[in-house]
């Protein structure tokens, strides 16, 4: 709001100056309840707008929607013909529970793709999977060298699998 300011003298004396501020807006109480039953009048128009228009929507049954087996949106119902029943225990939440693995299973054939002797680490393509494997120089028994064929046991390490127990196979 913008501010005047009004300076009168008083008796002509320069010391006694009195200052006066006087809003842009008016203080009147008439005024002011004129305008808060103005405010309530426009409220009400809107509120009884709104009462109007709500009666215009739709019924409940065309605003329902409806979710497929591919979890698309559709206005038709289900078909329920086509219900799964699923068993409580069937549904695994975060990480499924590890199995016990059979020894055989960790025995795996594979042919070393690359070995690097100065930094003592290579990788071994399992036949079976076709997965590449890290292998480290320690946990070679013997002497690894490029396209050599291996056998060796496989142990989750913290980037993937690595192989263990490498042997040359004969």
């Amino acid at each position: 709001m913008a501010h005047r300011l009004r300076v009168f003298r008083k008796n002509r004396d320069p010391d006694l100056i009195i200052k006066k501020f006087t809003m842009a807006g008016s203080w009147n109480k008439k005024e002011r309840e004129n305008k808060k039953r103005q405010e309530r009048k426009q409220k009400e128009e809107r509120r009884e707008e709104r009462k109007e228009n709500a009666k215009k929507g739709k019924s409940l049954e065309e605003m329902m929607a409806y979710i497929d087996e591919n979890g698309n949106i559709s206005s038709t119902p289900p078909d329920p013909r086509r219900r799964v029943e699923i068993n409580v225990e069937d549904i695994e939440i975060g990480v499924p529970k590890q199995r016990p693995i059979n020894p055989e299973d960790l025995l795996r054939k594979g042919v070393v793709t690359f070995f690097n002797h100065e930094k003592g680490y290579g990788f071994i393509r399992d036949l079976q999977t076709q997965e590449s494997i890290f292998v480290h120089v320690n946990s070679a028994a013997d002497e690894l060298q490029q396209n050599s064929r291996v056998v060796f046991e496989v142990e989750p390490g913290p980037k993937g699998l690595n192989a263990v127990n490498v042997r040359l196979d004969k």
